[in-house]
């Protein structure tokens, strides 16, 4: 039976880093990062573009669904409404296939540290990190297995979630 591995949390949070080591750690994988469904500049939030992503996303991890060469497909993405969970998985092909969903959560003075440096590392925009500790809270409201990436680095925040599937 394949596996979906659904992985949100804030901006900042981590998500990407550790899809990457999840991808690494588990057998015959994929992995999609939603934000690559919307790499644009300049960056355009609308519920037009927004739709785009939901769509371009469901129609990608469909594919790697329906190709027998994965057994797990890694998800990850902001999803801090659990109304963006349920419209991509209801966008989903999932016969044969078990669903995880996660939350990485954190901090907010450790998630403000970590944003911090990618600010000053040029990665990030100042404003991000408001926007990104505004949305923090809105995880523990979610229908997903939580996990407290505060002080676990990507690898060990990896293995939180491989204990768990």
């Amino acid at each position: 039976m394949k596996k979906l591995l659904m992985v949100g949390g804030t901006m900042g949070v981590g998500k990407t880093t550790t899809c990457q080591m999840l991808k690494r750690r588990l057998p015959n994988s994929v992995f999609l990062d939603g934000d690559w469904c919307w790499d644009m500049h300049p960056f355009q939030p609308t519920d037009e573009t927004r739709a785009m992503v939901v769509e371009n996303s469901c129609f990608l991890l469909n594919q790697f669904l329906r190709c027998s060469a994965y057994e797990h497909v890694i998800f990850c993405w902001v999803m801090h409404e659990q109304q963006i969970l349920e419209t991509l998985l209801g966008g989903l092909q999932l016969e044969g296939c078990r669903v995880f969903a996660f939350s990485l959560l954190c901090r907010p003075d450790i998630l403000a540290q970590r944003l911090q440096r990618d600010v000053a590392s040029g990665l990030r925009s100042q404003g991000l990190i408001g926007r990104s500790l505004a949305r923090l809270p809105l995880y523990e409201r979610l229908d997903t297995q939580k996990v407290d990436v505060s002080h676990l680095t990507p690898e060990e925040a990896a293995a939180r979630i491989l204990a768990q599937l």
